[in-house]
């Protein structure tokens, strides 16, 4: 990237300016279609979280037409769409910093990220998840298909079915269990066709996108997205298909980025978008513990969306 683009990704406020009128006049008569895209990756989904708790905050949760979510942005956007913006940031460090959710230790005997533990303990008691309720709820869970590795919308229709897609878009081989079947297919984790769904929500005809991204600027201009999968990522796929893929995050945002970071690009044409980010780094990754750190994210992300709204309501 060059040195001479600004410090923060090219955006447009009037995405939050158009989520506040609706909140104030209590209508979205106007047109607009509202997308929220939530970034995935493990626990640096903290950050995200602390950004939903602080829309959740400000009235603007329910003001979204679709929200679009791969792997950990699949149950923000979720927690967001039942009324539970707080509970987006705080299951991250209260009840997720833990082994028993995270633990290398099991490599090699169980998967080191335990999905039963987050659907079948912690979203079922301390922060229990209404099933029932995402029914009606504009909630796109993106999921990769095993077979070719293609980004979906998945398309549940029951609670169970709704656990199944949280668990599918989650889903990382060796890591956090096997694929997931469910409508005649096997699905592994969204993020590795599809990090951040902007491209899919501009495809599906968003007028405004408003995206929460867990990475800060600095930190997703410094990967290079390259020219294809290096040759450890494709000795990790040999091992279980995938698996490469999610290991290459920089050729995972690689594309994404570069709509984000041009407000001239052909994939914005037309279309307000607005990317959100840590202002700093605290040091967490997808597999970070550490209740300290990872409750400073989420306070960070917090701080990042109550800023990006007080600079667009100060400009408009």
């Amino acid at each position: 990237m060059s040195r001479s683009l600004p410090a923060d990704l090219p955006g447009d406020p009037e995405v939050l300016r158009a989520l506040v009128r609706r909140r104030d006049t209590g209508t979205r008569d106007d047109g607009h279609r509202i997308a929220l895209v939530v970034a995935g990756g493990g626990m640096r989904g903290a950050y995200a979280g602390g950004m939903a708790h602080a829309l959740d905050d400000a009235g603007l949760g329910g003001c979204f037409d679709v929200v679009y979510g791969s792997s950990a942005g699949a149950y923000i956007g979720a927690a967001l769409l039942v009324g539970d913006g707080r509970g987006a940031a705080h299951i991250f460090f209260e009840d997720m910093a833990c082994r028993a959710f995270a633990d290398p230790r099991r490599a090699g005997r169980a998967p080191i990220v335990s999905l039963d533990h987050l659907l079948d303990h912690i979203m079922a008691v301390p922060k229990p998840m209404p099933w029932e309720r995402l029914a009606d709820r504009p909630l796109r869970v993106v999921a990769t298909a095993a077979d070719d590795l293609t980004g979906h919308v998945l398309h549940p229709r029951t609670p169970a079915e709704w656990k199944l897609a949280l668990r599918a878009t989650a889903a990382i081989p060796v890591v956090a269990g096997p694929a997931v079947e469910l409508h005649g297919r096997r699905w592994i984790d969204g993020s590795v066709a599809e990090p951040l769904p902007v491209p899919r929500a501009i495809r599906d005809g968003a007028t405004h996108v408003l995206a929460l991204l867990n990475r800060t600027v600095p930190e997703l201009r410094r990967a290079d997205p390259g020219t294809g999968p290096a040759r450890w990522a494709r000795a990790l796929d040999r091992l279980a298909p995938g698996l490469g893929s999610i290991a290459q995050e920089s050729a995972r945002h690689g594309p994404v980025l570069a709509v984000l970071d041009d407000a001239g690009h052909p994939g914005r044409a037309g279309v307000h978008l607005l990317a959100v980010t840590p202002a700093t780094d605290e040091g967490v990754r997808g597999l970070t513990i550490d209740p300290v750190r990872v409750r400073r994210a989420a306070d960070v992300g917090y701080a990042a969306l109550t800023a990006a709204l007080a600079a667009a309501l100060a400009a408009a």
